[in-house]
């Protein structure tokens, strides 16, 4: 809003300090202070106010050591990363671009599903909140929004080398963010392109899995795409959801995936960077950077609450949101197949239950008795069991839940790193 206002603003009026917010780094480094302080100062008061009308969480006993001390903990602390993060993103991100647009939708729509879930927990007391496949059906939506919006959007393209002789050999100097290289000639275009590591070109096209090619392939391949984006979309908003289950580890995690984001975003969407990494250059996703920085802001002044012992819990308000919101900017960046490596945790966490319920009810229908593979799924739950008949056993003893969330960022982080080298490991 400020973005636009200012560059409307700029031909009449000569105020110092109005250039400032044509760069994305100066926006980006005022998101991340803005979402900060808001989520510092007004995350008190809505704890008050959740606390004041008894908004607490319903703990099930579950023999894990200090389980019991959290009931009656407000939830639906979400609502403070929501308002954190959409504040600074309305005021300091170009609302013309289709990226940013698609952000605060994916917020919107999928905070508004979590709350429905947590509300129907909360004031109407059923645990088991929102039916699954309403909650579903919320995620394909929204997956379907992406990634038809993307299809149709003329802004959202790849820029990529000219396939004219003539042209190819052009070079010219290009500044951008206060640098300046002399690149080669570009064309932008629609593509279904996406990154993928460890080969050569580092591109994957999924133009490749249409069975015809011509004019129906083309539109075959889309359709692929856009059904990749809902199966995305789904999956890592439900993975965030099941790591939601220990104070600041969906929270520390995501924000480790945030920054990771920011600055692939940042690189993809510069065209002096992209030209130099060899990476795929995609205009207009700088945007995206600002509202990226906006999340880890408010996810790290959500962190001041939620770190242990927690004083406010996300609940599906926030969690499912967080997992959208992930999952539809690396879409944005077509780093979506980078997900299982960067987002490592959320794929454990939900390979984990998957593996836990499949193979219990495969050997209770073969042998009259369910074996478990862990001690207890999600997997950060099976760290705190002890005495537990199951496969895996190691650790021998229960570790404290802090020790488990500090280990998972370290691995969150370490996992963050090995997504970008993959860029340049062909």
């Amino acid at each position: 809003m400020l973005y636009n206002l200012f560059d409307y603003l700029k031909d009449y009026v000569d105020f110092p300090g109005l250039g400032l917010f044509r760069y994305i780094s100066f926006r980006a480094f005022s998101a991340i202070i803005l979402s900060m302080l808001i989520a510092l100062f007004l995350g008190k008061r809505i704890i008050n106010k959740l606390a004041k009308k008894q908004i607490g969480e319903s703990i099930r006993d579950l023999g894990l050591e200090g389980q019991m001390q959290k009931k009656g903990t407000p939830t639906m602390g979400g609502i403070i990363i929501l308002v954190s993060l959409l504040i600074p993103a309305i005021l300091l991100g170009d609302l013309t671009n289709i990226y940013v647009q698609l952000m605060i939708i994916t917020t919107i729509w999928l905070g508004f599903i979590g709350f429905l879930d947590d509300y129907i927990k909360v004031f109407k007391k059923n645990k088991e909140g929102l039916k699954g496949k309403f909650k579903i059906v919320g995620q394909v939506g929204l997956g379907l929004i992406v990634g038809v919006s993307l299809y149709l959007s003329d802004q959202a393209v790849v820029r990529v080398p000219s396939t004219s002789d003539a042209l190819e050999s052009h070079a010219e100097v290009i500044s951008q963010e206060g640098f300046s290289d002399k690149v080669g000639y570009f064309r932008d275009e629609k593509s279904t392109i996406t990154t993928i590591p460890f080969v050569k070109d580092n591109e994957f096209d999924y133009a490749w899995l249409s069975p015809v090619g011509g004019e129906l392939g083309e539109k075959i391949s889309w359709v692929i795409y856009i059904l990749m984006v809902i199966f995305i979309v789904t999956a890592v908003s439900n993975g965030t959801n099941l790591t939601d289950g220990m104070d600041g580890l969906a929270t520390g995690v995501s924000a480790i995936v945030g920054v990771t984001l920011a600055v692939l975003a940042y690189l993809s969407g510069n065209i002096i960077y992209a030209n130099y990494l060899n990476i795929m250059y995609i205009p207009n996703t700088g945007e995206l950077v600002i509202v990226l920085a906006a999340f880890i802001g408010a996810l790290v002044g959500f962190l001041w609450y939620n770190s242990y012992p927690a004083q406010v819990f996300m609940g599906d308000t926030g969690s499912l949101a967080i997992g959208g919101i992930i999952a539809v900017a690396a879409i944005m960046i077509h780093k979506e197949l980078l997900i299982p490596i960067l987002c490592g945790i959320f794929f454990v966490e939900s390979l984990s239950v998957i593996i836990q319920r499949l193979y219990f009810k495969y050997t209770r229908k073969k042998y009259g008795e369910g074996v478990r593979v862990f001690k207890m799924s999600p997997l950060h739950h099976h760290f705190q069991k002890e005495g537990i008949p199951a496969i895996i056993q190691f650790p021998k003893r229960a570790l404290p839940e802090a020790k488990i969330v500090a280990r998972f960022w370290i691995i969150a982080i370490i996992l963050a790193v090995v997504t970008i080298v993959t860029l340049k490991i062909r």
